[in-house]
Formats: C-alpha cells, structure tokens, sequence
C-alpha cells in the first residue's frame, strides 16, 4: 500500500463530491464533458481490476468510492444536460 496512491486517491476523493454539490446546487451542467466523466470511470475500473488481481489491499476502496462519484456526476450531468432553470 503506497501512500502516495493513498493521497492520490484522496485528493480525487474529495473532488469528485465538490463536482456533485456544485452541480446539484447550480442544476447546470455547462461545461461539464460526459467523455471527460466516461474515460475517468474506465480509468477507476482499471484500477480496480488491478488492485483485485495483482496488488489487492485496501486502497480499492477508494478506486471503488470514487467511481461511485463519477457514477452520481454522470447522471446528475445526463439529468441536468439541456434543461433551463
């Protein structure tokens, strides 16, 4: 378990909420880029899959937390694409 991939993971961690709260508050999804959301959720599933079959440990609960965000902020942006407030 590197620490590093540790702050790594934590750092995201807490960006991926700020995204969800800014975006729920503002109810617009201007900017916000459904690719950008879809390569980053691929990235944590690789992650994953590595921390499951070759470096197994507890960090994949953090690759596992954030995709749960990534999850929530692709349909919030889906929800939220296109609509007038």
């Amino acid at each position: 378990m590197s620490p590093f991939e540790i702050g790594m993971m934590v750092c995201f961690g807490v960006s991926w909420p700020l995204s969800i709260l800014k975006l729920w508050q503002t109810k617009r999804s201007d900017g916000k880029s459904l690719a950008f959301g879809s390569i980053a959720l691929s990235a944590y599933i690789f992650g994953v899959l590595h921390k499951w079959y070759y470096n197994y440990d507890l960090v994949i609960l953090l690759y596992m937390f954030n995709m749960l965000m990534i999850i929530i902020d692709i349909m919030l942006t889906v929800k939220y694409r296109n609509k007038i407030v």
